[in-house]
């Protein structure tokens, strides 16, 4: 019963606003920008972009998503974070009803805010043929990239570099902002204490360069921001804003200094028993490999990232210079003295 009164209410909004945006608009057509709020599951972490189009005198409604896997894949598929991990994974641009879109996050409960955007005529006919052409077989697919290229840059792209006039008026973030310190914003929220550290670890030196406003658009949130402040030919561009789903965030932040924890519990355990076995020969050299052991499996998997992926963010990742991958072979042969071992921790240390 719930469904159906929300479709209906789906069904009546739309017809309204049809039929007052014909009034106002002889093309009888109104595009706006769709921002979808942040879900519980880290690949809804920071949210979503599509763009809707009504057309009045064919009486559609129908939502433009960049966000849509272009294989047959799910994300409760575990090849997906596989072939994620690889920078290997597809997107595409799909159109489907304004119903079907709202129905998925009224099932996810998330919100959904609405920007109509103040087009002229000409701008309205070159957008909508702009997003008929990336229909097309040979033009719907991209690969995805975390920060450069996906959902929320797609729609950016096909507004400021496809529409003259289109002017930002005012910043949407301070000056030296990274597109790190953005993201921790979102996983601090979401209580995502592992996922920050494992981004943090994985992710290279680009993600520390500071970007301008459009670059930090690549989150839904700010391209929402970036509309706001943004005018068309000297008018705003959104002539009106407004929350089509309100309902309560589904995430529920926990946890957010387990990892410090953890890593504080570890680091007293090793050293703890790293003290007792001070004396005992060669003892404490089980630690020593342990912790060998770790760091240098850890540099193997930054090297597969930085070198072996698609991942343009995992490049020039200094982590390395700590997670040495030759700690794994030095782990086996720290249980006998020899004596360039010495100079090898050295040189560890000195990198470090």
């Amino acid at each position: 019963m719930k469904r159906i009164l929300f479709l209906f209410s789906i069904l009546l909004t739309t017809i309204a606003t049809s039929n007052s945006y014909a009034q106002q608009d002889s093309s009888g057509m109104r595009i706006s920008v769709l921002t979808c709020a942040p879900g519980p599951e880290l690949y809804s972490t920071f949210g979503h972009t599509a763009i809707r189009v009504v057309d009045s005198a064919t009486f559609s409604d129908v939502v433009y998503n960049y966000g849509v896997i272009g294989e047959t894949l799910n994300y409760d598929d575990p090849r997906f974070y596989i072939r994620f991990m690889q920078g290997k994974i597809k997107y595409m641009l799909d159109a489907y009803s304004f119903r079907d879109f709202m129905y998925e996050y009224q099932s996810e409960q998330r919100s959904v805010w609405e920007q109509e955007l103040n087009l002229s005529d000409i701008q309205k006919k070159e957008l909508l043929a702009k997003l008929t052409d990336n229909l097309k077989e040979d033009k719907r697919y991209y690969k995805y990239d975390f920060w450069l290229d996906n959902c929320s840059t797609r729609p950016r792209d096909i507004l400021y570099n496809s529409l003259s006039g289109l002017k930002l008026e005012k910043p949407i973030i301070q000056p030296n902002t990274t597109p790190r310190m953005l993201i921790h914003s979102y996983l601090d929220k979401a209580g995502q204490s592992w996922s920050k550290l494992g981004i943090d670890i994985l992710l290279g030196q680009l993600m520390d360069k500071p970007i301008n406003d459009k670059g930090a658009m690549f989150l839904p949130e700010y391209l929402m921001k970036g509309l706001t402040n943004t005018t068309n030919n000297g008018k705003p561009i959104v002539s009106t804003q407004k929350t089509i789903l309100d309902l309560p965030s589904p995430i529920e932040p926990s946890g957010q200094y387990v990892p410090f924890t953890f890593v504080l519990i570890f680091s007293v355990v090793y050293f703890g028993l790293y003290w007792l076995l001070r004396k005992k020969k060669n003892s404490y050299k089980v630690l020593d490999s342990f912790l060998f052991f770790l760091t240098g499996l850890l540099g193997l998997l930054l090297v597969v990232m930085w070198t072996m992926t698609d991942h343009t963010v995992c490049k020039n990742n200094w982590n390395i210079l700590w997670a040495i991958p030759t700690n794994v072979i030095i782990a086996f042969l720290n249980q006998k003295k020899r004596k360039w071992l010495p100079k090898y921790f050295l040189f560890c240390f000195l990198i470090s």
